[in-house]
């Protein structure tokens, strides 16, 4: 952190808590970032969030939840064109909560219902309260 920065963020601190020196505490909280910063799980977190963070997405998911569909299946639940289903599809395969798979002339796509409670678990374990 840059020293013009530290200084501002002592002196806010310092108001708030009727301190005359607040160093140590905030270089328990630089730590404390870092220390998030370093967690592996919330890089987890957000791959996962990341892909799901569409409606679409989360459609394609339901859908996926009752069986494994084709690219056609999907265009018609969605109403949306080949092209955007595809892109949407990538970021699902992306984070390995889906696989495509060649049947025929047809790819079709098959939800891992285990690997998307493993990345709940993950969520829950990490952003639950005591």
């Amino acid at each position: 952190m840059k020293q013009k920065r530290s200084l501002e963020i002592n002196k806010t601190l310092c108001t708030r808590d009727n301190c005359s020196n607040s160093n140590a505490y905030i270089e328990d909280l630089i730590e404390l970032g870092k220390n998030f910063e370093e967690d592996e799980n919330l890089d987890v977190i957000e791959r996962f969030t990341s892909a799901i963070s569409s409606k679409e997405r989360l459609i394609i998911i339901n859908a996926l939840k009752e069986q494994d569909r084709c690219v056609c299946e999907l265009e018609a639940i969605l109403n949306k064109s080949q092209s955007t289903i595809s892109h949407h599809l990538r970021k699902l395969v992306a984070t390995g909560i889906i696989q495509g798979y060649k049947k025929q002339k047809f790819t079709y796509y098959h939800l891992y219902k285990e690997e998307i409670k493993h990345y709940l678990d993950i969520c829950n374990q990490v952003l639950a309260f005591n």
